[in-house]
């Protein structure tokens, strides 16, 4: 009798160390965002200017991000939205911003703290093609 407790114990053990821990994260569930949201330094081509923007998460989206004042349009003026795949962020096509700007285009994250970019900017006048790189503060 001893060693079928024994058996019995055993063999329940085994199936409880086989059951899946809840507790844990799914990997697939991870945020996306999360390496982009904080605020970044801009170095850009076309302005030949230093600026600050502002990445936040677009509450009513699940890879949706926010930029304020990109392109250096002013923290004021409308945020530019963007979506995120992994490492890429592209801009919500043919949004307008600051003083009517139409913007295209998108980044890559190359380090956890540098964003590559590329984008246009219709200012009513001018179609600017910039290249600009954001580094975290």
């Amino acid at each position: 009798m001893k060693k079928h407790l024994v058996l019995f114990l055993f063999t329940c053990s085994l199936f409880a160390a086989c059951t899946k821990d809840n507790s844990a994260p799914d990997p697939g569930t991870a945020d996306a965002r999360t390496k982009f949201i904080g605020s970044w330094s801009v170095g850009e081509n076309w302005t030949k200017l230093t600026y600050v923007v502002t990445i936040s998460a677009d509450p009513n989206s699940k890879n949706g991000i926010f930029i304020s004042n990109f392109a250096n349009s002013g923290s004021s003026g409308n945020q530019a939205g963007a979506s995120v795949s992994g490492n890429a962020i592209t801009l919500d096509p043919n949004q307008t911003i600051g003083d009517g700007w139409i913007i295209n285009g998108g980044g890559n994250m190359t380090t956890t703290s540098k964003i590559s970019w590329q984008y246009t900017i219709n200012e009513g006048a001018n179609l600017i093609n910039a290249v600009a790189t954001y580094t975290k503060i």
